[in-house]
Parts: C-alpha cells; sequence; structure tokens
C-alpha cells in the first residue's frame, strides 16, 4: 500500500495524507484536526501534558525510530480496524469492520461488499475532491490506468441502488465521469 503523508508542512504529492505527524505543536494538530477530520495524526512531543486518543496518538521524546514506525502503521489501521474508524456524512453511518452502512435518518442497515466499503472510505478520505474512475481503478482496484472495465460504474450504481432510499439525500455525487461523497451539509 502506498501512504502519503503530511509532515511539518510538507504534503506529497498533493493528496489527502493517510497520516499527520506534528513536532511540538499541539496547535497546528489541532487545526489539522479540523482541516482533516478522518485523518490520524501523530503528535511528537517532549511535554507530557496532552492527551491522546485513537485518532490522534502521542509519541514522547527520545523515542526510537521503530516506536515511530509502529505508531503511523497503527495509526493508519485506526480507520480500518477499530470502533474509532467509524465514519459518518450525510446522516449516514458507515461501520467499515462490520461492512455496514446505517442510515441515521430511517435507522436502516445496509450489508455492504468489501468493495463497497473500499469505495466509500477513498471518497471520504478524498472528502470534497471529485475523483475519476481511474483514480478509483488505481487506488481501490489497483488497476492500472489503461485498463478499460464497466467496474467502477457497476460497483457504484449497485452501491447507490443498495443504500440510496431518499433521493434527496445522495450518498455518491456524479458530475462529469467523476464521483465524490455527499458529504452533507
Amino acid at each position: 500500500m502506498q501512504m502519503s503523508a503530511y509532515i511539518d508542512g510538507f504534503v506529497q504529492d498533493n493528496e489527502v495524507p493517510d497520516v499527520i505527524i506534528v513536532d511540538e505543536n499541539g496547535e497546528q494538530a489541532a487545526y489539522l484536526r479540523r482541516e482533516h477530520p478522518a485523518t490520524p495524526i501523530i503528535l511528537l512531543t517532549s511535554e507530557h501534558k496532552e492527551r491522546a486518543d485513537n485518532l490522534n496518538p502521542i509519541i514522547y521524546k527520545p523515542f526510537s525510530l521503530w516506536k515511530l514506525i509502529d505508531a503511523v502503521v497503527a495509526a493508519n489501521n485506526k480507520l480500518d480496524n477499530s470502533d474509532e474508524g467509524i465514519l459518518q456524512f450525510n446522516q449516514y453511518e458507515l461501520q467499515p469492520t462490520a461492512r455496514l452502512i446505517i442510515d441515521k435518518e430511517t435507522d436502516s442497515q445496509t450489508k455492504l461488499t468489501e468493495k463497497e466499503v473500499d469505495i466509500l472510505k477513498y471518497l471520504y478520505k478524498m472528502q470534497n475532491e471529485f475523483v475519476s474512475k481511474s483514480d478509483l481503478q488505481t487506488n481501490v482496484w489497483q488497476y492500472h490506468e489503461e485498463v478499460t472495465t464497466h467496474t467502477v460504474e457497476t460497483h457504484i450504481y449497485r452501491l447507490r441502488q443498495k443504500v440510496e432510499k431518499n433521493a434527496e439525500r445522495r450518498l455518491i455525487l456524479v458530475d462529469n465521469g467523476c464521483y465524490k461523497l455527499n458529504m452533507g451539509d
């Protein structure tokens, strides 16, 4: 898996980072939490007064490289493998480990396939950006851009049919062949 990271002001590939590492700046970590609500943020600090939780781990200095690597890997897995990984958007709640989406307005639950969960997690990670079919093929299916297939369209069509009961509350928005998760108001 390819990861992107935000480390003290540097974002690789202009993507939404998979993990953010902040050195000695709690205010910056708080600001980045607001900007990237679904991204784990690791704070490196020598002060022992900060409070950690599962999406905001703290590593106290001095630390070993292995401790940092373990924290990055664990933080990146939090959204997939923990209760804290529940994603909420537009009155929906996605529980990736249970492969379940709950419509909070009607309290109905819909079981999803693993690939449907992967699509929603990727679109959630991209937040307010429309992503292309080839971007989804590359990042969700690991297909090369040159591959021609209707897999993306078919999966998104079926996902929308399965989940969207209220036409006013679209799950996935489509514009010019690109897709974006409807985050709601």
